[in-house]
């Protein structure tokens, strides 16, 4: 009997890569958008031309179904016919035929990983592969019959480490329910971080996880914690890698617990406050991935849901929406990434990816009336005729959305000894930089100057002009000018569009040998065309990032 993928499950890829490079875009035909493919998918038509049966298929077979008409792919070991979909696909029939008849899922991971095929292509769902491809490789994971997905990883931690047994040694007891370290007995791969370890102690109160990265550059950015039932998830980024804390608690604890970091030294602590003041004889049972290190791009995203508090205008058609975190969470959005919300809309679960922002450009100089650190502010353009924000403004305060860990490649360690910044952005391009700029003015001493090119259709389209104007008047390294391409006579700005005379201008070092970063953020067509003219400019790689979905 086949395992059909849940559609309510988030598969182990759906997640965001953000790259520097982007993606295009095609345009798709009348009754082609993600509603009309919806629709078909609920319509009860046969899209897999298996008359609901599910067969598991040979690679053999597989590569005979490699035409527009008759595609079959396989993506971790499931396959699709996604002939139906070819016209509705945003990246085009050419992009899926790149791998037609054959597995497409290191494909789909460069492109976007984020999507949930696994609800998209449901009514697709041929079977699965007779002969499994190679799940993603876990570098090293330290308790006994981890299960992931169907697949068995060997022990190297004993499971007595978790629960201590009769026969645990006299020393041990000694540290107060704490852990040895563990010791690693498979070396991990020459580029990845040394390999992380975790102990536990506990108190008449309270329960401590201490975790030892092994690094020296790890902050409270880095951890991301929730308690959710009884399981315990505890997932810290160390470089291009996540090191995963997951165990199902052997005692009940308090909603409430906190996160200290120890940067010098890269030690984590976790305090769990008890629910009752018992000694635990174990801390509890490892659940999937727990005491792994696996590569970023192999993790799946993992959702809370998060309430919504308020939700102002900003502008006809932008509002600030206030999310509140639940109190079993902790996380922090580094700045220049970015989150995912999902929300299920006629049945299906679409994701589309948000930047946070701060409550106001500034939040530094008002008296807090939220605490920081529960709550997350987003930018959001409301499309009356699109599917996923008419949703989310239909949302009313005290509903729902779910929301995903931080994703990103923008690196803080970008901004080091830098002295002039350039900020590139159109539209809802502003939003990545909206903490860019506030960390750039508030942290970096050697900065000289911050130059924000703001483009928009019209005055009206222009997102806290007053507090940038302000900002502006306020931070004399902070200059801004605005750029519209469809302005009343009454302007008397910048007109028309990204272009080398207007970037030739605007990107002038305030010394020749000043270390310089470009940040650009838009719709695709405006951050490609960007691209291409910074490159023409004879600005390097190192000093360009372009935040890109």
């Amino acid at each position: 009997m086949l395992n059909v993928p849940s559609q309510s499950f988030p598969g182990p890829s759906s997640q965001q890569r953000v790259s520097s490079g982007g993606r295009s875009k095609v345009p798709l035909k009348q009754g082609r958008s993600l509603m009309d493919w919806i629709r078909l998918t609920k319509s009860g038509k046969d899209l897999t031309g298996l008359k609901g049966r599910l067969i598991e298929v040979t690679e053999e077979e597989l590569k005979k179904h490699n035409k527009k008409d008759d595609c079959w792919i396989c993506i971790r070991g499931f396959v699709y016919n996604v002939s139906p979909y070819m016209e509705y696909h945003p990246g085009g029939e050419e992009e899926l035929m790149r791998t037609a008849g054959s597995d497409g899922t290191d494909l789909f991971d460069q492109v976007h990983r984020w999507v949930n095929y696994e609800s998209m292509l449901k009514e697709c769902l041929v079977g699965r592969m007779a002969v499994k491809p190679a799940f993603p490789k876990v570098i090293h994971s330290r308790f006994q019959n981890e299960k992931c997905h169907g697949h068995t990883f060997v022990s190297h931690l004993p499971f007595s480490l978790l629960c201590r047994g009769a026969d645990y040694h006299e020393e041990k007891k000694l540290l107060n329910g704490m852990l040895p370290k563990s010791q690693v007995t498979h070396p991990l791969a020459k580029e990845g971080p040394s390999s992380p370890s975790y102990d536990w102690f506990q108190t008449d109160a309270s329960v401590t996880i201490v975790i030892y990265t092994k690094q020296k550059d790890i902050n409270l950015d880095s951890v991301i914690a929730d308690h959710r039932d009884d399981s315990f998830r505890a997932e810290t980024v160390i470089k291009d890698y996540s090191y995963l804390i997951h165990i199902a608690l052997s005692h009940e604890i308090q909603e409430d617990f906190s996160v200290r970091v120890v940067e010098n030294v890269g030690k984590i602590e976790i305090v769990l406050k008890k629910k009752e003041n018992t000694s635990w004889k174990c801390l509890g049972h490892p659940l999937e991935n727990h005491n792994s290190l696996i590569p970023k791009k192999d993790t799946g995203l993992y959702y809370r849901k998060c309430q919504l508090i308020s939700k102002e205008d900003v502008t006809h058609d932008m509002k600030l929406f206030c999310l509140m975190l639940p109190p079993s969470t902790r996380l922090q959005v580094p700045t220049g990434q970015h989150v995912y919300f999902k929300l299920t809309i006629t049945g299906t679960e679409i994701v589309k990816p948000y930047t946070p922002v701060s409550d106001s450009l500034f939040s530094e100089f008002k008296e807090p009336v939220l605490p920081n650190n529960k709550y997350i502010y987003f930018l959001i353009k409301i499309y009356p005729a699109g599917l996923f924000t008419p949703e989310l403004d239909h949302l009313q305060i005290g509903d729902y959305v779910s929301v995903s860990n931080p994703e990103g490649n923008f690196k803080i360690s970008q901004f080091q000894e830098l002295e002039d910044l350039f900020l590139l952005a159109a539209g809802t391009g502003f939003t990545p930089m909206v903490k860019v700029l506030s960390y750039a003015l508030t942290n970096i001493p050697s900065l000289r100057k911050v130059k924000l090119m703001f483009f928009n259709k019209t005055e009206d389209d222009i997102i806290w002009r007053s507090q940038l104007e302000k900002l502006a008047f306020k931070d004399k390294r902070f200059d801004l000018e605005f750029v519209l391409s469809a302005p009343t006579s009454e302007w008397n700005g910048k007109r028309g569009y990204i272009s080398p005379a207007v970037l030739s201008e605007f990107l002038k070092r305030s010394l020749v040998t000043s270390k310089v970063l470009i940040c650009i953020c838009g719709p695709m067509p405006f951050t490609e065309q960007g691209m291409k003219l910074l490159h023409d400019l004879n600005f390097s790689k190192d000093e360009i990032h372009s935040f890109t979905a």
